[in-house]
C-alpha cells in the first residue's frame, strides 16, 4: 500500500451541463485522455465538502478536506491576513475589503461597480488615504493585497460576528452593517458593527472628494468612491495538521487565502506563481511535489484556473483549460505511476458554473483515487456524471482524510485510545510506558 499522498486540487473543476457543449459540462467535453487513464486504473466517486446543494467557498471546503470542523474555522478575513503577511494579532478581527463604485440614492449607496478599473498608482493613492481610522476605542487599518483588494484589521473591543456589506451584486444597495442574530446582545460585535459602519461612511466621503476621482471625472470615467467589506475572522487555536492528520504536510498554491490555510494549519508552503499557460503550471507543480515527497507524506497541488475561467462565465474558456490541465498532467503521470508508493487523488474543493448568476454551486465533484489497494472500478472517464458509478461512493467533508489515511495504511481503529486526545492516525503521537512509578 501507498505511504505518500499527492493530492491535485483542480479548484472550481466541477460544473453545470450548457447547451453550447451539446448539453454537457466543461469536463464531460473536454479531451481529457490522462484523467481518463487514471480513472479507468483506479477508482471513483463524487465528492461535497459539506452537504449537498451548499455552495462553498475554497477556504471552507479546503478545511473540511483537510480534517478541520466548521467550529474551527477562523474565518476567510483571518485566513487572507495571514496569506497576505498582515500581522494579525490574537483578538484583532480582519475582514476582506475591496474598492468600488458607488452612487448615493435615498439615503443609501448603491453598487455601481464591483471591480472598477484603476491604475496602480490610482488604487495606492486612494487606499492611502483611507489607511487608517480611529472611533470609540478601535483602531482600523487597511492593508493592501492586490491592485483594490486588501484586509481590514480592527482591534479594541471588537468580534467577527458582523454581517457584510458586499453582495458581489451591482445595481443594488449596499446592505447594512449589523450584529448577526446570535450576537445582537453581544458588546463587542454591536460596537464592530457601530465601528465598522463609521469607517465606510468616512471612507466613502473621503474618497468620493478624493483628487484622483476628480481627474477621473474629467477623463469620462467611473468614480472609485467606496469599500466593500464581507467574511469577517478572527484567528483561534486549532491543531496543525500534523497533530490532527499524522502527516508532514506540503501546499504548493497560488493565491492569498491558500497561503493563509497553510500558515494557520501549519502546512510547509511554496508560493506558486500562476502564468498564461496553466498546463504547465501545474505541470511543473507536480514536478516539484516529486521532488519534496522524501521529506513529506501529504502534499497539495493547487490550480485555479478552472475556477477563475468558470468566473468569466465562459464554458468553452473553462473546457480549454481542462484540456491544458490534462497535457500539463501527462508531462508528469509516466513519472507518478512509476511510484508504486504513492496514492494520487484529483479532486476539486467545489463547483463553479460557467453561467448564471451563482459564484459557487452546492453540485458535488469528481473524486479520483489511484494507487496500490485502491479499488479499481467500471467507470473509464474522468468526469462528474461518470464518477457517480465509482465504488468509492458519496464522500463528504471531513470524511476525505479518513480515506486518505484508510489509503496510506495510517487509518486507526475506532475506539483504540493510544494517545489522551482521540485523533484519526494509527499510531498516534504516544508517550511510552515508563516503569518508574508515577512522582519518581
Amino acid at each position: 500500500m501507498p505511504d505518500k499522498c499527492i493530492l491535485i486540487l483542480l479548484d472550481g473543476l466541477g460544473d453545470r451541463a450548457y447547451e453550447e457543449l451539446g448539453g454537457l459540462t466543461p469536463l464531460q467535453a473536454a479531451a481529457t485522455p490522462n484523467l481518463d487513464r487514471l480513472a479507468a486504473a483506479g477508482g471513483n466517486g463524487l465528492y461535497h465538502a459539506a452537504a449537498l446543494g451548499q455552495a462553498l467557498p475554497s477556504e471552507n471546503a479546503h478545511f473540511a478536506m483537510f480534517g478541520f470542523s466548521p467550529e474551527e474555522f477562523p474565518g476567510r478575513g483571518a485566513l487572507e491576513a495571514l496569506g497576505g503577511g498582515v500581522d494579525l494579532q490574537p483578538g484583532e478581527v480582519a475582514l476582506l475589503v475591496h474598492l468600488v463604485g458607488v452612487h448615493e440614492e435615498s439615503g443609501t449607496l448603491i453598487l455601481d461597480r464591483d471591480l472598477p478599473e484603476a491604475s496602480a498608482g490610482e488604487a495606492e493613492a486612494l487606499i492611502a488615504a483611507v489607511a487608517t481610522y480611529e472611533t470609540g476605542g478601535v483602531r482600523i487599518r487597511f492593508h493592501r493585497t492586490k491592485g483594490l483588494f486588501g484586509v481590514l484589521t480592527l482591534s479594541g473591543e471588537v468580534a467577527p460576528y458582523v454581517t457584510d456589506t458586499n453582495l458581489m451584486m451591482e445595481r443594488v444597495p449596499l446592505p447594512e452593517v449589523l450584529p448577526w442574530q446570535t450576537h445582537r446582545e453581544d458588546p463587542a460585535a454591536r460596537n464592530t458593527a457601530r465601528a465598522l459602519k463609521e469607517y465606510l461612511v468616512w471612507a466613502h466621503r473621503r474618497l468620493q472628494a478624493h483628487p484622483v476621482n476628480a481627474e477621473r471625472a474629467a477623463q469620462g470615467r467611473h468614480p472609485v468612491n467606496g469599500l466593500v467589506t464581507q467574511r469577517a475572522g478572527r484567528l483561534k487555536n486549532v491543531p496543525s495538521f500534523a497533530e490532527r492528520n499524522g502527516l508532514r504536510g506540503l501546499s504548493l498554491s497560488s493565491g492569498i487565502v491558500y497561503w493563509g490555510i497553510s500558515r494557520f494549519l501549519g502546512l510547509d508552503l511554496v508560493q506558486a506563481k500562476d502564468s498564461a499557460a496553466p498546463g504547465a503550471d501545474l505541470a511543473a507543480r507536480l514536478e516539484l511535489a516529486r521532488e519534496k515527497l522524501p521529506d513529506y507524506d501529504f502534499v497539495h497541488v493547487h490550480t485555479k484556473a478552472a475556477d477563475e475561467a468558470a468566473h468569466r462565465k465562459n464554458p468553452a474558456a473553462k473546457k480549454a483549460v481542462i484540456e491544458a490541465f490534462d497535457e500539463g498532467i501527462g508531462r508528469v503521470l509516466p513519472d507518478l505511476l512509476a511510484d508504486p508508493d504513492l496514492l494520487l487523488i484529483v479532486t476539486a474543493d467545489h463547483s463553479t458554473p460557467s453561467g448564471g448568476p451563482l459564484i459557487h454551486s452546492g453540485e458535488p465533484v469528481p473524486l479520483l483515487l489511484h494507487g496500490r489497494g485502491v479499488r479499481r472500478d467500471a467507470v473509464a472517464r474522468y468526469d462528474e456524471v461518470a464518477a457517480a458509478a465509482g465504488a468509492i461512493g458519496f464522500v463528504r467533508g471531513r470524511e476525505f482524510m479518513y480515506l486518505v489515511l484508510n489509503h496510506l495504511e495510517r487509518a486507526k481503529l475506532a475506539g483504540i485510545m493510544d494517545t489522551p486526545i482521540d485523533q484519526p492516525y494509527w499510531p498516534g503521537d504516544f508517550q511510552p510506558f515508563r516503569l518508574e512509578e508515577p512522582g519518581q
